[in-house]
């Protein structure tokens, strides 16, 4: 099924983990790509990836916090395909060196507090304004964002993360809300845990627990995003608009004894009479 013929599609953060693996779906699905990140030889190799698979895609450079970088990512975009029908806002700052003075509250940097919101919340935002014109002048689009299961409840720790992750949420409803008469959709995906390079640095020593809570027999792949962003973004998901998509296995749903007493099943039968 190619349902995405004839779009273009904008990505961020496609060097690996969930932007590579929504390249290679996109693609798959007919679109033509223009991948963006601030690692550009990593993008460089998503491009190449997609193109020796038969596909089409461009490399480019961004820095999420210059909003000069962002805006000519979207106007050589134009330059190169002419319109913009699809944009996935999915890089943030996961850097390790980020994550592990993320600290609770009462610890917390300000200057690590304004860099995650700067990047995550204040770039998608901007990537978002510099899109809309082309967008809404082509007929219409979808924008898709990545959240975080994070976003949707309390931690112990990466509070700025999260609450970044919420404000991109927010912003999702809010674009849904001003520019759905134009033709623009504006949803959510909002991962759990992905099994990702960044994933087993940052939250190795845990898997085992995530696994528990899941519903599934499995943690969750960066396919599983990348199957959603592609319905999102095309005439399948035409009726979806301002909401946030759980893509978790089932992690956000339930109590948390479901993991400790789920071998004991057999005891919540009805009682026989």
């Amino acid at each position: 099924m190619r349902r995405l013929e004839g779009k273009v599609a904008v990505l961020t953060g496609t060097s690996g983990g969930i932007g590579a693996a929504t390249a290679r779906r996109l693609a798959s699905e007919g679109a033509r790509l223009v991948l963006a990140d601030i690692d550009l030889a990593g993008a460089e190799r998503t491009a190449q990836a997609v193109r020796d698979a038969g596909g089409e895609a461009v490399a480019h450079y961004l820095d999420l916090a210059d909003e000069a970088s962002i805006a000519a990512l979207i106007a050589d975009a134009i330059v190169h395909y002419g319109q913009i029908d699809v944009l996935f806002n999915n890089a943030a700052d996961t850097r390790h060196e980020t994550m592990v003075n993320d600290a609770a509250v009462e610890f917390m940097d300000a200057d690590v507090w304004d860099g995650v919101f700067r990047i995550n919340t204040r770039g998608t935002m901007l990537m978002i304004k510099h899109v809309l014109p082309h967008m809404i002048a082509g007929g219409g689009g979808s924008i898709i964002n990545t959240s975080s299961g994070a976003s949707l409840r309390g931690d112990l720790f990466r509070v700025a993360y999260a609450s970044s992750k919420a404000a991109i949420n927010v912003l999702t409803e809010y674009v849904a809300a001003q520019y759905g008469k134009k033709g623009i959709r504006c949803n959510v995906v909002s991962p759990g845990l992905v099994v990702t390079e960044n994933a087993a640095m940052n939250q190795g020593h845990n898997l085992d627990l995530y696994l528990a809570h899941h519903l599934t027999p499995r943690l969750g792949w960066p396919e599983d995003l990348a199957a959603m962003v592609a319905l999102l973004a095309s005439d399948d998901g035409k009726f979806i608009t301002a909401q946030v998509i759980p893509v978790d296995g089932g992690i956000s749903t339930h109590f948390p004894h479901v993991a400790e007493t789920r071998g004991g099943v057999d005891a919540y039968k009805p009682a026989k009479n």
